[in-house]
């Protein structure tokens, strides 16, 4: 059996030559899973990223970049308040709203990406692949949210441990 020779877009074997009669790579066509439309800068594999998100190919800004640290405290606020309206509207104590925050970032983490707070700021938690979180690993996440500590503890593109450990990024929509 014969193997095909690959061919170029001139539909010859032969690589294009570039200056100085160098064949020149050609960029692979798209690469990225279903869901990721909105990554459109390549990705950086350097440590030398020129803005957060670079080297997962997110863009700099707008819609499908990385969220700021402000947009995601307002969320985290929204959705504690909205935490302890519940708990006393269910058992009139406060005792229970980190039960009810618990609940609430699990369950709508894992089905939408969105929790009340990140719906309300526009933001989103999507795994790296751009997919769903998932039930497991938004039972991580946010286990290691409650530590507190870990989302103070951000990268250079502003995912914090729990982000880190489900390998999952907050992004605007």
């Amino acid at each position: 059996m014969v193997a095909k020779k690959p061919r170029n877009r001139r539909g010859t074997g032969q690589p294009r030559a570039g200056a100085g009669g160098q064949p020149v790579r050609q960029a692979s066509a798209g690469t990225a899973s279903a869901g990721t439309a909105q990554l459109t800068a390549p990705p950086v594999t350097d440590a030398k990223a020129a803005y957060p998100g670079q080297r997962f190919g997110l863009p700099e800004r707008g819609p499908g970049s990385v969220a700021s640290m402000p947009r995601r405290m307002l969320a985290l606020l929204i959705d504690w308040l909205l935490s302890m309206l519940i708990a006393y509207w269910l058992t009139h104590s406060q005792f229970w709203t980190i039960a009810v925050f618990a609940v609430e970032v699990w369950v709508l983490t894992a089905t939408t990406g969105f929790t009340v707070g990140k719906r309300l700021v526009g933001i989103r938690t999507v795994r790296a692949d751009g997919g769903l979180v998932g039930f497991g690993w938004a039972l991580l996440r946010t286990a290691i949210l409650l530590t507190v500590v870990p989302p103070l503890l951000a990268d250079r593109d502003l995912r914090g441990l729990h982000d880190r450990a489900s390998d999952t990024i907050v992004i605007r929509v």
